[in-house]
């Protein structure tokens, strides 16, 4: 039987794949509520936005709620992990890009 501790044995760098997918897995699933929630609101926000907004808002949802796992507190070190910094800060501005209001 695999368990949870062998599938987030594999890593990129220090990040578990695992967690990783089943973050994507999980807003390409939600995307279509909350593009529908949005759309009250008269936002578009089309599913490859929600899959580039996934890292940012894992770490903005994990600040929140005082869960710090290795990606927040790399985000947050103000001394160090310049690429993961570079990298969420570059898919919240392509996210942004494709969002519209009707």
């Amino acid at each position: 039987m695999i368990t949870l501790p062998y599938l987030r044995s594999f890593r990129i760098a220090e990040y578990a794949i695992f967690d990783l997918v089943a973050s994507f897995i999980g807003v390409y699933l939600l995307a279509p509520l909350l593009s529908k929630l949005f759309l009250k609101f008269k936002i578009v926000i089309p599913l490859s936005s929600w899959l580039y907004f996934t890292l940012p808002l894992g770490i903005i949802i994990h600040l929140l709620v005082g869960n710090m796992t290795g990606m927040t507190k790399d985000f947050i070190d103000p001394n160090g992990h310049f690429v993961i910094k570079i990298i969420i800060v570059l898919l919240t501005i392509i996210g942004i890009k494709g969002i519209k209001k009707l």
